[in-house]
C-alpha cells in the first residue's frame, strides 16, 4: 500500500511523482481551484508544496507526493 500523505506531514519534505523536492505546508481535501471557470470548477484533493530554498508553492495531488 503507497503512503499517504496528511495533515502530520506538514512542514516536512516531500517529494512529487516529478520529483521536485519541497516542504509541504498543507493538504487540503476538497480544492477548488480559483483560476478554473466558475462552470468548470470541482472539487479535489490537493497538496500545496514550497520550495525549501524559497520560491513559489506548487500544486500536486497528494496521491502523487511521498516523503522524501
Amino acid at each position: 500500500m503507497p503512503e499517504v500523505i496528511g495533515p502530520d506531514d506538514i512542514g516536512r519534505r516531500v517529494e512529487g511523482s516529478a520529483g521536485r523536492v519541497g516542504i509541504l505546508r498543507d493538504v487540503i481535501r476538497d480544492y477548488e481551484d480559483p483560476a478554473e471557470l466558475p462552470r468548470e470548477r470541482r472539487k479535489r484533493p490537493m497538496a500545496f508544496l514550497w520550495s525549501e530554498h524559497g520560491g513559489r508553492e506548487w500544486l500536486v495531488p497528494p496521491d502523487h507526493v511521498r516523503r522524501a
